[in-house]
C-alpha cells in the first residue's frame, strides 16, 4: 500500500483514525507505527475461543500477548538505553527495578491481561533459553506488562499459555501492524468503547536528519464521558449504548489501565528515556481521561541508539584502558521536540485502537460496542473540527 492508505487502513483493512477526517498534529512515519523506529519488531498472539454464555460464570476467552523488539530477533540480548514511568501503579510492569537501576533493557517487551503475567514472563526465558542459549545462562529480567481483560475475557482461566508468548516473539515483524482487537489487546476496552492495541509515529527533523519517535498501546481506560477527539468533548453526545459501564454499576469507571511502550532512534540517556515515558499521560490526556485511581498506567521508553552501550553482562578479563563505555545523546535543552511526539503520538495511538475496532461479546454474553463512525464524525462536523 502506498503512505495514504497505510496511515488510513490498517493490513486487514479496518480504518484508522485519519481516515475519518480527524486532525492531528506532527509528521507521521511512514506506517504511522513503532515499527517506523528502524529495528523495532511487534508480533501477536490472539486468543479467541467460544461464543455465548458457558456454566459456572466462566465464558469465551478474548485475550492474548503482544510482543516488542527493540532490536529485532538477532538483536536480542543487546541493551539500549531506556526508562519508565508510574502514572499510576495499579498494575504491573515486571523488570522495572532493574530499568530503573541500570537505565536499560535487552529483552523483549511483552504486553499481556492481568493474570497472564507469569506466563509470558516463563515463555520469554524459554525462548531465549531456546533461540540464545548462552544468553540463557545467565541471569534474565523480562518485561511484562498488563491490562485488565475480565469483562468480556475468562481471566482466571489460565489461557494464554507459554508458547502463546513465544509465538508472539516468533510472529514479530516491521512494518505496518495490526491494530485494535488483536494480541494483547484482544479484550480490552478504552472509554467503554472497543479499545486495545493502537499505535502512532512522529519524525522529527535535526539538522541534519531525520530522527522517529513511535509509540504503542494497550489502550484499556477511561469513562465513556470523559471522551475528547480533536478537543471537542464528544463523551456526553454518545452516552447511549454503554453495557459495560452499566455492568459496573455503582463502581468507578474509568479503570482497566494503559501500557505504553515508547521507542525511537534518537540517542538518548536513560534519563531522557524516563523523561520521553513520564509525557504519555499528556498524550492520554488529549482524549479525555483524567486518570483513575483504578486504572495502572504504566510507560517505558528505549532508544536503538548506541546499541549495546550499557550492557551489564558478565565482564571478560581485567579492566584496561579499552574498558570504557560511549554514548552520544541529544542535548537537553534540544528535547522538547521529542516530548511533543511522544504526546501528539499518543494520542493518536489512541485514537487508532478506538477506530481500528468492532463490537465484541465475550464472557458471558458481555458486550462492548465499537466507537460509532458515523456519529463522531457528524459531532466533529457540527463543532467545526472537521470541515463541513
Amino acid at each position: 500500500m502506498n503512505q495514504r492508505a497505510v496511515l488510513n487502513m490498517t493490513p486487514a483493512g479496518k480504518q484508522r483514525a485519519r481516515a475519518l477526517g480527524i486532525p492531528l498534529q506532527g509528521k507521521p512515519g511512514h506506517a504511522n507505527a513503532i515499527t517506523d523506529v528502524d529495528g523495532v519488531l511487534v508480533g501477536y498472539s490472539t486468543v479467541i475461543k467460544g461464543e455465548g454464555k458457558l456454566n459456572l460464570g466462566y465464558g469465551p476467552v478474548r485475550t492474548g500477548v503482544t510482543a516488542i523488539l527493540p532490536f529485532g530477533h538477532d538483536g536480542v540480548g543487546l541493551a539500549c538505553a531506556a526508562g519508565y514511568h508510574s502514572f499510576n501503579g495499579n498494575g504491573e510492569m515486571t523488570g522495572a527495578s532493574w530499568i530503573e537501576e541500570a537505565g536499560s533493557l535487552s529483552l523483549p517487551i511483552l504486553i499481556t491481561n492481568t493474570h497472564a503475567v507469569g506466563t509470558c514472563h516463563r515463555g520469554v526465558i524459554d525462548w531465549v533459553a531456546r533461540n540464545k542459549p548462552a544468553l540463557a545462562n545467565q541471569w534474565l529480567l523480562p518485561v511484562v506488562a498488563e491490562t485488565w481483560d475480565g469483562y468480556l475475557n475468562d481471566i482466571n482461566g489460565s489461557h494464554v499459555t507459554v508458547d502463546h508468548a513465544m509465538a508472539a516473539i516468533d510472529s514479530a515483524a516491521s512494518g505496518n501492524i495490526e491494530e485494535g482487537s488483536v494480541g494483547g489487546g484482544t479484550g480490552m476496552n478504552c472509554y467503554a468503547f472497543k479499545g486495545g492495541s493502537g499505535t502512532a509515529s512522529r519524525v522529527i527533523g535535526y539538522g541534519h536528519r531525520d530522527y522517529t519517535v513511535g509509540v504503542f498501546l494497550q489502550a484499556n481506560f477511561g469513562s465513556r464521558h470523559e471522551l475528547n477527539i480533536a478537543g471537542v468533548p464528544i463523551g456526553q453526545e454518545l452516552a447511549a449504548d454503554n453495557p459495560m459501564e452499566a455492568y459496573f454499576s455503582g463502581q468507578p469507571t474509568g479503570a482497566g489501565s494503559c501500557i505504553g511502550i515508547v521507542a525511537t532512534d534518537a540517542p538518548l540517556l536513560p534519563g531522557q528515556c524516563k523523561a520521553l515515558a513520564r509525557r504519555v499521560p499528556l498524550g492520554l490526556a488529549r482524549t479525555g481521561t483524567t486518570g483513575s485511581h483504578f486504572s495502572g498506567d504504566i510507560f517505558l521508553a528505549f532508544s536503538t541508539a548506541n546499541p549495546d552501550a550499557l550492557n551489564g553482562r558478565f565482564p571478560q578479563g581485567p579492566a584496561n584502558e579499552q574498558s570504557y563505555g560511549h554514548m552520544n545523546f541529544i542535548p537537553w535543552g534540544r528535547m522538547d521536540a521529542f516530548y511533543a511526539a511522544v504526546v501528539h503520538a499518543t494520542e493518536e495511538a489512541v485514537l487508532n485502537a478506538l477506530v481500528a475496532n468492532q463490537e465484541m461479546i465475550g464472557r458471558d454474553g458481555n458486550r462492548t460496542p465499537a466507537l460509532p463512525h458515523d456519529r463522531v464524525v457528524a459531532a466533529l462536523k457540527a463543532r467545526g473540527a472537521i470541515p463541513g
